[in-house]
């Protein structure tokens, strides 16, 4: 993604949490349901990445992961939540102004960038829509999800998975 794009998504994903893709708050959803706004492999395959989507996207999933289980039990402090908003939003950045994927993989990268930015409001207490909690879940099920649609070597998605 060029840098001159990086500004467009950052405005579209912050205005992106009420059109959210339905994948991004359950992930058992029928992905062909939806129609552009749903994530789709690559003819059978995970789309390809590079190596600064992986390296952002594993930041992301790094930063996340010890507060799981604050996450799902409704225990993390609102401090917690914006410190986590604002690396997802420095990942994302990272992300659209040095990733370099072709037309079809960045299209279907975009969904996921623009989820993020919506959880990652959420999460800052942004939202009049969801808590900062439903935002983190938000959050997850996103990088589930992109687990089971970019080829990432080494992306365990039981690492995110929570229970409902």
């Amino acid at each position: 993604m060029s840098h001159r794009n990086s500004r467009w998504l950052i405005v579209a994903a912050s205005l992106a949490l009420s059109a959210a893709p339905a994948w991004a708050a359950d992930p058992a959803h029928d992905h062909d349901a939806h129609g552009a706004a749903t994530l789709k492999l690559d003819n059978g395959q995970k789309w390809k990445t590079d190596a600064p989507l992986r390296q952002g996207m594993a930041n992301i999933k790094a930063a996340v992961q010890p507060h799981l289980p604050a996450i799902h039990e409704n225990k993390l402090k609102a401090a917690t939540y914006q410190m986590l908003a604002k690396q997802i939003n420095a990942q994302s950045a990272f992300i659209v102004a040095n990733c370099k994927l072709a037309p079809d993989a960045d299209a279907q990268l975009h969904l996921v960038i623009a989820v993020l930015g919506a959880a990652a409001d959420a999460m800052a207490g942004k939202s009049k829509a969801l808590s900062r909690q439903k935002g983190a879940l938000q959050l997850l099920h996103t990088l589930d999800a992109y687990g089971q649609f970019f080829d990432h070597p080494g992306w365990a998605e039981p690492a995110t998975k929570h229970a409902h």
